[in-house]
C-alpha cells in the first residue's frame, strides 16, 4: 500500500453547509500540486453531528476522502484524536472545516518542516501574518487573554496556539494525539505542549486568516478551556488516555505500546505517560538478569572468585574502592593515597578510582568489603546503563519498547562493553551518558535552556568522577552526530546552534567550579602526569571490526581475538560483519531520515577513527597516516587508546536497529479503509490498523536483526577460585613486623603484571603501605609521561627477573649495598614472600641481598629488617 505524503484531518460538528465547499477547495489545491509524492488523503472526523455532515463525506466517490465518526458529541479534541489516529500520511495537516486559513498557505508550513521542524503552526500573531475579516471585538480580547494565559502556564514561545491550521510530522502527530487526554478546544495547547516537552521543534509560521461566520465555539467553552489548562498542570491519572467502545478490537487512538502495529515512529515525552509502566520495569528487570548472567561466575562469592580475563585489574579496582572508603572514613584527602608507590604515593584523581561511586558506597565497602562493592557496582551499573539507553531510545528514537530494548541491549552489551566488563567498570557503568545525551538534545530545542543547562552541568560534573575518558568519548560521539545531522538538516542545525551554545555555556559555568580543584589536582598535583603513551598495537584493524569477540557464545575464537587486540580487556571492536552489513542496509533504506544518516555517520566515523594514527595497507606491509593522526597530538586525546573510539559505535548501531524496527509501518485492514465501518448507535468507528504484506516481508527485518545479533550474544565472563590470603595477614601477625611509618615489601614487588599483593592490603584494612604497585604515575626524573606501575629500582628489577627465570644472579657487595639503599628508600620494615612459582630462588636471592634468613610464619616467609639476623623457622 502506498503511504500518502499528506493527510488532511478536519474535525467537524454540524458542518453540512460549510464542509462541501471546503472539501472542494482542498481537492482542487491538492490535485493541482502535481509534485506531491505519494498522494494525499482527507479524513473528516465527525463529532456527533446531527445534520447531514456524514452524508457530505460518504456521498463522494473519491476513496481518498474518508470518514471516522462518533454518534455522540465529545468535543474537538476527541474528534481530532480519532481523525489523526486514522491518518496514514507522512505529514498531517489539521485544519478547521471553515478553512479560515486558505489551503494555499500550506506551502509556508511545508517549508518549515522541510527545514527540520516537527510541527509548523499557522499564526495570526507573528510578523508577516495578515488578517481579512476580523472576529467580534469581545472574542478577540478573550482570545488575546487566553493566549497570554497559555504562554504563561502551558506552552512557552508560541504566540498563537488556536489558529486552526497546523502541519505536523505524521508519526509524531500520531504519537502526540494518542497520548492526549483532553476532549475540548484546548487540545491544540496539549499537543503543542507535548511537542515542546519531547524536544520536537515547533515553528510558528505567519499566515493569512479571515473570520468565517458559523463558529462552533460556545460561551461555556471558555471556562471549559480554562479547566482543561488546569488539567494539563495536574499529574497524570493512572490511565493516561480516555478509551471508548469501538466496533473493532482496537482503541480509537493509536497505541504507543511497542509492537503495536499502529505505534508511531517517534516517542511521546515522559509527561504523557506514567514514568515507569510495567513494560518498562520488565525491561529494567531483564537488563538486570542479563547483567547477573554475565557476571554470574563472580557474584555468588566476590571475595573468593576472580575474573580470569581481568588480568590484574580486579585487584587494582578493589584496592581503589578500599582506599577511597578508608580515606572517607578517616576524613583524609580522597584524591590521594600513600598506601601504594611508597614513598611517592598515588594520585587517585589521575587514576580511574570512580570517586562518584566509591565515595558514596563507602558504607558498603566498609561493611561488606571492596570485592562485594565492586561486584555490585559492575552488575548493577551495567543494568542501569542498559536501562538508561532504553529510556533514551524510547523517548528519542523508537517508541516501541521491543525496538528500544533491542537497541539498548546492543548499546550496553556490545562486545567492547563485555570485554571491559572483565576489568574496567568505568567503561561499563555509563548510565550518565544517555542522560547527558538527552539533556544536550533538549538544549537544541531551546525551550528551557537555563534549567537544561544547569542539569547538564551537574551531570557532566558527576560523570567526571565516574570516568573522564568515557565522557570524552561521549563528547566526541555527540560531536560526530551533530556534524552528521547538520549536514543533513543545515537549517535545523542553525536554529539549534544559539540555544545549544547558550546552554553549554551555562553547563560549563555550573560544572567547572565543581571540578576545577579535582582537575587541578589531577593534572598538577602530586604524582600527576601529562599524558599516557600506550605504545604500538593500540588501534583497531578493519578485520577486528568485522570479526567476533572472544566471549561470543557462538562464534568466539580466543586466539583470533588475541591477535587483533591488546588483551582480553581491550577488545574494542568485534561487531561482526553481519551487524555492519545490516546497519548499511538500514541506512540505505531509511536514508531519507536525517537522524538515521547522522547515526550512520557517527558509527562509520568512529570506526574509521579507531583505526589509529597509522594504518597498515593490506597485503603490502606499508603504513599510511590514519584518520586519528590529526587528533593524536591534541590535549586529552593523546592519552586515549585509539581502539576505544570504536565503543562509540555501540549506541549508534543500537539506535539504528531500534529506528529500523520501529519503522515497520502498519498496513490497512481487510477491505476498503477509505469507507467507514457501520457501527451501532453510540459507538465510535475507526479503521483497524495492522501489519500488511506477506509474512516474509513482515518478518524479514526482525529475523535479520536476530541473525546479526546472535553471534554477539556473550557467554558469561570466565572466573576462577582465588588464592587465599595468607594467615600472616588475616591473623594480624604482620603487625609485629611493620611499625608506624614503615612499609611492607612483597617479594617480588606488586606491579601491573602481578598485583596480588594489593589484596593483602585490603584484607588487613589497609594497615600497611607497600612500594611498587599497579596505578598510573609519571615516569620520573623530570619526565612527566605517564606509565603503568612504578619504574623499577635495582632490587625490584632483580626480584622480577628471578621470578620469571628462576635463576639467582651473582649478588656481590655492590648488589647488597643497592638493596640496602632501596629498602631504606621504601622505609621497609619487613619483606614477605608467599609460596609461588620459583619461590625457592626468590628466597635465596632475598637472603643474599639482606644477609638475613627467612622466618616461616602464617604461611609466608618473612624477613624482619629490625635488629640482628634470626634463624629461619620451618619450610
Amino acid at each position: 500500500m502506498v503511504i500518502p505524503d499528506l493527510s488532511v484531518v478536519i474535525p467537524a460538528h454540524d458542518e453540512e453547509r460549510r464542509l462541501g465547499p471546503t472539501l472542494d477547495r482542498l481537492v482542487r489545491h491538492l490535485e493541482a500540486d502535481g509534485g506531491r509524492r505519494g498522494g494525499w488523503e482527507i479524513v473528516v472526523a465527525d463529532d456527533g453531528s446531527t445534520d447531514g455532515t456524514r452524508t457530505v463525506v460518504t456521498g463522494r466517490a473519491d476513496p481518498r476522502i474518508r470518514l471516522v465518526a462518533c454518534a455522540r458529541r465529545r468535543g474537538k479534541g476527541h474528534a481530532l484524536r480519532l481523525g489523526v489516529a486514522a491518518s496514514r500520511g507522512r505529514r498531517v495537516l489539521v485544519t478547521d472545516a471553515d478553512l479560515a486559513t486558505p489551503v494555499a498557505e500550506l506551502a509556508r508550513l511545508e517549508r518549515a518542516l522541510d527545514e527540520g521542524g516537527a510541527a509548523a503552526v499557522g499564526s495570526r500573531a507573528v510578523a508577516g501574518s495578515t488578517l481579512g475579516a476580523r472576529q467580534h471585538r469581545v472574542r478577540e480580547l478573550l482570545g488575546a487573554a487566553g493566549n497570554l494565559l497559555i504562554r504563561g502556564t502551558a506552552v512557552r514561545g508560541i504566540r498563537d496556539t488556536q489558529c486552526g491550521f497546523k502541519l505536523f510530522d505524521g508519526e509524531r502527530a500520531r504519537a502526540a494525539f494518542a497520548a492526549s487526554r483532553l476532549d475540548g478546544w484546548a487540545i491544540d495547547v496539549e499537543i503543542l505542549r507535548h511537542f515542546q516537552r519531547a524536544g520536537w521543534p515547533v515553528t510558528e509560521v505567519p499566515v493569512h486568516w479571515s473570520h468565517r461566520p458559523g463558529s462552533k465555539v460556545r460561551p461555556l467553552d471558555y471556562p471549559r478551556a480554562l479547566g482543561d489548562l488546569a488539567r494539563l498542570r495536574l499529574p497524570l491519572p493512572t490511565r493516561t488516555t480516555r478509551t471508548t467502545r469501538t466496533a473493532h478490537p482496537t482503541p480509537p487512538a493509536r497505541s504507543t505500546a511497542p509492537g503495536h502495529p499502529a505505534a508511531p515512529a517517534h516517542p511521546a515525552p515522559p509527561a504523557r505517560r506514567t514514568p515507569w509502566a510495567r513494560a518498562d520495569l520488565l525491561a529494567a528487570f531483564l537488563f538486570l538478569v542479563l547483567s547477573v548472567a554475565l557476571f554470574g561466575g563472580r557474584l555468588p562469592d566476590p571475595a573468593r572468585r576472580y575474573l580470569t580475563d581481568s588480568l590484574q585489574d580486579q585487584n587494582q579496582w578493589e584496592w581503589f574502592f578500599a582506599v577511597t572508603a578508608d580515606n572517607v572514613a578517616h576524613l583524609r584527602n580522597p584524591l590521594f593515597s600513600g598506601l601504594q608507590g611508597v614513598p611517592d604515593g598515588v594520585n587517585l584523581m589521575a587514576n580511574t578510582a570512580m570517586l562518584g561511586l566509591s565515595v558514596p558506597l563507602t558504607p558498603v565497602t566498609l561493611l561488606l568489603g571492596p570485592a562485594v562493592a565492586l561486584a555490585l557496582v559492575a552488575a548493577l551499573g551495567l543494568a542501569a546503563t542498559a536501562t538508561a539507553w532504553y529510556r533514551l531510545i524510547l523517548r528519542r528514537v523508537a517508541p516501541r519498547r521491543a525496538a528500544a530494548f533491542t537497541g539498548a541491549a546492543l548499546a550496553a552489551f556490545a562486545p567492547p562493553m563485555v570485554s571491559h566488563a572483565n576489568a574496567h567498570p568505568n567503561f561499563v557503568v555509563l548510565f550518565m551518558i544517555p542522560l547527558i545525551t538527552e539533556r544536550a538534545l533538549r538544549l537544541c530545542a531551546g525551550t528551557r535552556v537555563v534549567r537544561d543547562g544547569v542539569a547538564l552541568g551537574l551531570m557532566a560534573a558527576y560523570q567526571v568522577f565516574l570516568g573522564e575518558e568515557a565522557l570524552l568519548l561521549a563528547a566526541l560521539g555527540l560531536l560526530l552526530f551533530a556534524a552528521g545531522y547538520a549536514a543533513a538538516r543545515p537549517a535545523t542545525a542553525r536554529r539549534a546552534l544559539r540555544p545549544l551554545a547558550r546552554g553549554l555555556a551555562i553547563a560549563a559555568a555550573v560544572c567547572l567550579p565543581l571540578v576545577v580543584y579535582p582537575l587541578a589536582w589531577q593534572f598538577s598535583g602530586p604524582q600527576s602526569y601529562s599524558h599516557l603513551d600506550h605504545g604500538p598495537g593500540s588501534a583497531n584493524t578493519v578485520r577486528a571490526l568485522l570479526t567476533f569477540a572472544e566471549r561470543s557464545a557462538l562464534a568466539g575464537d580466543a586466539d583470533r581475538a588475541a591477535a587483533l587486540s591488546l588483551n582480553p580487556t581491550e577488545q574494542n571492536a568485534f561487531y561482526g560483519w553481519p551487524l555492519l552489513l545490516l546497519a548499511t542496509v538500514i541506512t540505505v533504506r531509511l536514508r531519507r531520515r536525517p537522524a538515521v544518516r547522522a547515526l550512520a555517520f557517527t558509527a562509520a566515523a568512529a570506526a574509521l577513527l579507531s583505526l589509529g594514527a597509522r594504518v597498515r595497507v593490506p597485503f603490502t606491509g606499508a603504513e599510511v597516516p590514519g584518520p586519528w593522526a590529526p587528533l593524536s597530538g591534541l590535549p586529552l586525546l593523546e592519552s586515549v587508546i585509539e581502539s576505544r573510539v570504536a565503543m562509540i559505535c555501540a549506541p549508534a548501531l543500537g539506535m539504528l536497529l531500534a529506528a529500523a524496527l520501529a519503522a515497520l509501518r502498519p498496513g490497512t485492514p481487510d477491505g476498503d479503509p477509505a469507507r467507514p465501518s457501520a457501527a451501532p448507535p453510540g459507538r465510535c468507528t475507526a479503521p483497524l490498523r495492522r501489519y500488511a504484506g506477506p509474512p516474509l516481508r513482515r518478518y524479514a527485518l526482525p529475523v535479520a536483526v536476530g541473525l546479526a545479533l546472535l553471534p554477539l550474544v556473550p557467554a558469561p565472563l570466565r572466573s576462577e577460585p582465588r588464592a587465599e590470603v595468607p594467615a600472616f595477614f588475616t591473623d594480624g601477625a604482620w603487625r609485629a613486623y611493620v611499625r608506624p611509618g614503615e612499609s611492607l615489601v612483597p617479594v617480588p614487588l606488586p606491579e601491573p603484571a602481578d598485583a596480588g599483593a594489593l589484596r593483602w592490603q585490603t584484607a588487613t584494612g589497609l594497615g600497611f603501605p607497600v612500594p611498587g604497585g599497579y596505578f598510573n604515575r609519571p615516569y620520573g626524573d623530570g619526565d612527566r609521561t605517564g606509565v603503568y606501575g612504578v619504574p623499577l629500582r635495582f632490587t625490584a628489577s632483580l626480584l622480577q627477573d628471578v621470578r620469571v627465570t628462576g635463576t639467582v644472579p651473582v649478588i656481590d657487595a655492590g648488589a647488597r649495598a643497592a638493596a640496602a639503599e632501596d629498602l631504606a628508600y621504601w622505609r621497609a620494615g619487613a619483606l614477605v614472600l608467599a609460596p609461588q612459582r620459583h619461590d625457592g630462588p626468590l628466597r635465596t636471592a632475598v637472603e643474599k641481598l639482606t644477609g638475613r634468613p627467612a622466618r616461616w610464619e602464617g604461611g609466608v616467609w618473612v624477613w624482619d629488617l629490625h635488629g640482628g639476623a634470626e634463624e629461619p623457622r620451618g619450610g
